[in-house]
């Protein structure tokens, strides 16, 4: 017999099995002292399961009672919060290490000496990280083992990161701090990627889509190429002609030329890039036309549409992993909690006993709500074991939309008060506070367009101040009405109740403040500025407020709020996406800072940088002094401007003549990256998120009593077409764990 919490104890908590004598009540009567502890040990295995269900986590791990222990410890929300926190403090060095971001200003005209630390600051805080790292991937590496160790790329690379890293930073230490290059500072990205599953898929799909992508951009390169050709063949132009002026500007060169037509393809110089040329002859004006067409309208949509579509095929392929690891967890729990039970008279039966599963319930780490339903849904089931299925169909209630029910209304004698209270707790009520705020949005709009060409010290605030003064009346009034239908308790329960009346009280308190300091308005209204602030910026303050407040229409709006609870979404349960921006602009500016720190040279140093001599629209005479390269924060907005693409061209001719012509290999990659494959896959998958929205039937059913909601996460996007595992193949994987053996 196998020892308590050893990996060689099968699944089952077995000594509920057959052939051992069963209680009147046909409960199984333990076999040995020993099966208590070996019970205790399977209820923490089915906790396990159940979290890595929940949390989408592979299973495959060990399973002995230290293990356990150490494993829930490692997923603990302490743990992984002090593993957020490290993972951020070793990106945040780059904002303060050498060359430091610590100034005002990054205009190379104004920017004053930066602080940079002394040598061995940064350097203990990434030491310390690095220690953190080694920690994380230590514990995870004994918990699957060698064996599942070494068949992991992400675990092997995370050992050669952190070589990598340790060496370079000792590498740091030893040179004083003078080295010229920190290969760890482009490895430090790693550490954020290989803590997100869902970063792991979506640079897994994005692997995966590039031969797609490569051939539409093969297409667009061959597009480029021969309307190349054709334009410095078309605009060779005589001496003094003008087509001169667009062969010397635009199409001087092979280099120049691609150039020109690579930015036309995002119309950042359109129609610049045209005019010399149309001017003479309004023929030409064919030849940008249709590469515009071809290009921009048709290529590059195109290219939308294949990396949208190639995406989303592969995002799918990665989800039903994830759907297939939450239904291998749900049957390795039901695995290890299930027994027989023989009753008199009765075949033997197999299942989970409801107490049993709630006992493990209980030690979960879910949320409240989520588990108060759940035990709801157990309870329903009675004394009856749960089966296979039944247990199973447990696990789609982690992703059900739970709604706390609202707290009961206060309850009144006098039929006057019962009447009042069904008006203001009716939704109509809510309609007419919308109205409220739609006139005096209106009024705002009114005044601001009445007082555009009117200075400060001449305008009349009387009629504005009256406005305020009764509008915030009503919010007032509003509020306690409100909770004298609802009840403070059910008033709070609402996020929109709770919004309205924080920002009424902020209202209250300016209005007041406003009062005190200037007393009541009165026909030409214009007091002295007392204090820090005078009346007219007190006002605007109430104005500005006043606009928030007319965000609760939303929730009245269906289609608004449909496009409200998408972007919410997005905020949410997209930041997988967000995190490989990040890691994304993280690499692309320190390679920049390699590559172009102090390449920009102020106006003092250099007879290019004399704004007065420079062509206009050029990066001088627009006095883009402070998109540079010289610290990290400079780097990420130079990145952001030109991924923006307005303008970009002023870049690339920028640091073309600042630092060279293979600058622009640097930009353009930057550009296709950034502009071309990261945004049409954020706009792909609001695309995808708006419209399962907007369907309500591919919504998962809430819970019962629970009204509908909007929010989902990614992994439920695509539910509805993704194929459950069949019990064939969930048993077939569970035979082959490589820490637990089956008995059946």
């Amino acid at each position: 017999m196998a020892e308590p919490g050893s990996e060689s104890e099968p699944l089952l908590g077995r000594a509920h099995r057959a052939g051992q004598p069963d209680s009147p009540a046909g409960r199984s009567v333990p076999a040995d002292p020993g099966s208590e502890a070996r019970r205790d040990v399977c209820l923490d295995r089915a906790v396990v399961f159940i979290e890595d269900a929940i949390q989408y986590r592979s299973i495959n791990h060990r399973m002995d009672a230290r293990s356990l222990w150490l494993y829930r410890w490692y997923y603990s929300d302490l743990c992984q919060w002090v593993l957020s926190v490290t993972i951020f403090l070793d990106l945040a060095l780059a904002f303060v290490e050498k060359p430091s971001s610590l100034t005002i200003t990054s205009d190379v005209r104004y920017r004053g000496p930066p602080w940079n630390p002394p040598c061995g600051l940064t350097e203990s805080v990434e030491g310390v990280c690095l220690l953190v790292f080694v920690a994380g991937v230590s514990v995870k590496g004994y918990l699957v083992g060698w064996a599942q160790f070494r068949r992991s790329s992400w675990l092997l690379a995370y050992v050669v990161v952190l070589a990598v890293s340790l060496v370079d930073w000792t590498v740091s230490l030893s040179l004083l701090c003078k080295e010229a290059l920190r290969v760890r500072r482009l490895l430090r990205p790693f550490f954020l990627m290989q803590n997100s599953s869902m970063m792991k898929k979506t640079l897994k799909c994005i692997r995966w889509s590039l031969r797609e992508m490569a051939s539409v951009m093969l297409l667009l390169a061959l597009h480029l190429c021969l309307f190349t050709m054709f334009g410095m063949l078309l605009f060779t132009g005589e001496q003094d002609d003008w087509e001169d002026r667009e062969r010397l500007v635009y199409f001087r060169n092979l280099q120049e030329s691609l150039t020109s037509l690579l930015v036309l393809l995002t119309t950042a110089n359109n129609p610049d890039v045209m005019i010399p040329a149309y001017s003479k002859n309004r023929a030409y004006a064919i030849f940008f036309i249709i590469f515009t067409l071809i290009g921009s309208l048709f290529l590059m949509n195109l290219l939308t549409a294949i990396i949208y579509n190639q995406f989303r095929g592969y995002l799918m392929k990665s989800l039903q992993t994830s759907l297939n690891r939450r239904r291998l967890g749900t049957r390795a729990a039901y695995e290890v909690l299930s027994m027989e039970v023989q009753q008199a008279g009765q075949p033997p039966r197999i299942g989970v006993k409801p107490e049993d599963f709630l006992q493990v319930l209980q030690k979960v780490q879910l949320d409240s709500t989520h588990k108060q339903a759940i035990v709801e849904k157990v309870l329903s089931y009675g004394e009856e074991l749960l089966s296979a299925e039944e247990f199973m169909k447990l696990s789609n209630e982690f992703d059900r939309r739970v709604v706390q029910e609202q707290p009961p209304r206060p309850v009144y004698r006098s039929p006057f008060l019962r009447t009042a209270q069904l008006f203001f707790g009716h939704t109509c009520f809510d309609y007419l506070g919308n109205l409220i705020a739609l006139g005096n949005l209106l009024s705002i709009c009114v005044f601001l367009v009445m007082d555009t060409d009117v200075k400060p010290q001449d305008r009349d605030d009387f009629i504005l101040g009256v406005l305020n003064c009764v509008f915030v009346l009503y919010y007032v009034l509003e509020l306690l009405l409100k909770v004298f239908a609802l009840g403070p308790r059910g008033y709070v329960s609402s996020p929109s109740n709770l919004f309205d009346g924080l920002l009424t009280l902020v209202l209250l308190v300016l209005e007041v403040s406003t009062l005190a300091v200037y007393s009541l308005p009165h026909p030409g209204w214009k007091p002295d500025v007392m204090g820090l602030l005078s009346l007219w910026e007190m006002a605007r303050l109430l104005n500005m407020l006043i606009v928030f407040r007319f965000l609760r229409i939303i929730p009245s709006m269906k289609l608004m709020a449909v496009v409200t609870s998408t972007f919410l979404d997005l905020v949410r349960n997209m930041r997988a996406f967000g995190g490989v921006l990040v890691v994304v602009y993280y690499e692309f500016a320190i390679v920049g800072i390699s590559l172009f720190q102090g390449v920009v040279v102020p106006p003092g140093n250099s007879s290019l940088a004399q704004n007065s001599s420079m062509p206009c629209g050029s990066f001088e005479q627009l006095e883009y002094w402070a998109n540079n390269f010289d610290d990290f924060a400079a780097a990420l907005v130079t990145l952001w401007n030109v991924m923006v693409v307005n303008n970009w061209q002023v870049f690339l001719d920028a640091f073309h003549r600042y630092s060279g012509p293979w600058s622009k290999v640097y930009f353009v990659s930057w550009w296709l990256v950034s502009s071309v494959i990261w945004v049409n896959l954020f706009l792909a998958l609001i695309l995808e998120n708006f419209l399962q929205k907007w369907d309500r039937h591919s919504h998962l059913p809430s819970l019962p009593g629970a009204p509908q909601a909007f929010e989902r996460r990614v992994e439920l996007l695509f539910r509805d077409i993704l194929e459950e595992p069949t019990e064939e193949e969930l048993m077939e994987k569970l035979k082959h764990h490589p820490h637990l053996e089956l008995c059946r």
